[in-house]
């Protein structure tokens, strides 16, 4: 028997989390910890990938972007299709898909093995991100939804707190295949929780919609109200991966911090920030997500500023920076996903999502490549030009701002009209 549409009106209607939806954000936000996970590690697996692979930096280069381009291209050709199934379904669908190209990069035995897994794992993992908001923008009403989002973020300092020292020691102590059986293991768990306490997410399939999955996905791209929340979700993601890539040579060689104090320093800001984003999206519901939302982008334009200006520093003042730099960024991301959750009608919410990580995937890898021509290595190993990635991303920042108004302003005015005609 087929499921019905669930009504989703007892939970949207709610001023607080009921015991199911508290559930739901956590196991959510444990699915995404995964997700993250398997991202996030590629990049200090390196040194031991490459020799035992026997690849060039170019070759492992080719690795890690493999990912966030397929990444890409998966979130656009999932779109049109995005809203045409129950939301748990489709998150089982590309989570399976996910760890089994996991479970490919753990045994791989060559580059092009590793390569041709690290695409498969984007084809999938790319989609999972956006079928977690659209599950997330389904389940809470406006009004919860910072709160929700706040949560969710915290995948993202749970990766940096237990992920990576976890797997780094795995694959010191076994090889660099373990963190991603690490990976597979836990996931499975998470999937298993999914299939027996996940209710139907399927009330959007009651609702009409265009009869061709091409029309539906040229339906959201060309949507006008669509569009400035599109350029400002890729405005955001640009200025995180211009400054991730170089963070940790910059603190090294510029900073004057041991490579053994890193892990210290990704500690103590991934504790803070676990912490601080469930507060900042609180802060969003109560005050609003645009003046939240601007308050972060101040905070997160200073903070950038200095931290590229920085010179040799002890290391708590290096902690300290990191960590009030996080909570700006987490400041502009945690009220902005919930503000742009309202754009989409129900009916292309998935699409609006799928699309929303196409274009954080693909603007993530070429913030990276315009980043690497704006920086560049002298003679005493210290990173040059990296003051110049500070005022781009301060740039775009503004940028983001003046968009985010135009967003919030579209839904205010169609909440007005909505208000009106009731």
């Amino acid at each position: 028997m087929a499921d019905r549409p669930a009504p989703l009106t007892a939970e949207a209607q709610a001023s607080n989390f009921t015991g199911y939806q508290k559930f739901v954000a956590g196991m959510l936000a444990f699915l995404q910890f995964a997700v993250i996970l398997d991202f996030m590690v590629m990049a200090p697996l390196g040194a031991l990938i490459m020799p035992a692979l026997g690849i060039t930096p170019a070759r492992f280069g080719m690795v890690v972007s493999a990912y966030a381009f397929s990444a890409g291209i998966s979130g656009v050709l999932a779109a049109g299709f995005a809203d045409r199934f129950d939301r748990k379904r489709l998150l089982l669908f590309f989570y399976a898909g996910f760890l089994g190209g996991t479970l490919w990069c753990a045994m791989a035995q060559s580059f092009e093995s590793l390569l041709a897994a690290r695409i498969v794992t984007g084809l999938f993992g790319g989609v999972i991100g956006s079928v977690l908001l659209a599950i997330m923008t389904d389940l809470y009403a406006p009004n919860l939804r910072g709160r929700a989002m706040g949560i969710l973020q915290t995948a993202f300092a749970g990766s940096q707190i237990m992920g990576l020292p976890i797997a780094l020691y795995l694959s010191n102590h076994w090889s660099w295949h373990a963190p991603f059986f690490m990976i597979v293991g836990v996931g499975i768990l998470g999937g298993i929780v999914v299939v027996w306490r996940l209710q139907p997410v399927n009330a959007h399939l009651a609702l009409p919609r265009e009869t061709s999955a091409f029309k539906h996905l040229l339906g959201t791209v060309g949507d006008k109200r669509h569009l400035p929340a599109f350029a400002t979700t890729a405005l955001l993601t640009t200025g995180g991966f211009m400054l991730m890539p170089f963070s940790s040579v910059f603190t090294v060689n510029n900073l004057g911090i041991h490579i053994a104090q890193l892990p210290t320093i990704y500690l103590v800001t991934g504790l803070c920030t676990m912490f601080a984003g469930p507060l900042v999206g609180k802060a969003a519901d109560r005050f609003g997500k645009m003046p939240v939302f601007l308050a972060g982008s101040v905070l997160t334009s200073v903070m950038v500023v200095t931290y590229t200006h920085l010179g040799p520093v002890p290391l708590p003042a290096v902690i300290a920076v990191n960590v009030i730099l996080f909570i700006g960024i987490f400041s502009r991301m945690i009220p902005y996903q919930a503000m742009s959750a309202s754009v989409p009608e129900p009916a292309k919410r998935g699409a609006f999502s799928a699309i929303s990580a196409a274009i954080q995937q693909l603007s993530g890898g070429v913030a990276a490549v315009v980043a690497g021509h704006l920086v560049s290595t002298g003679a005493d190993g210290k990173l040059v030009g990296f003051a110049n990635v500070g005022y781009v991303v301060v740039c775009s920042t503004i940028v983001a701002g003046f968009l985010a108004h135009q967003v919030h302003r579209g839904i205010v005015q169609r909440e007005a009209l909505a208000a009106a005609a009731s």
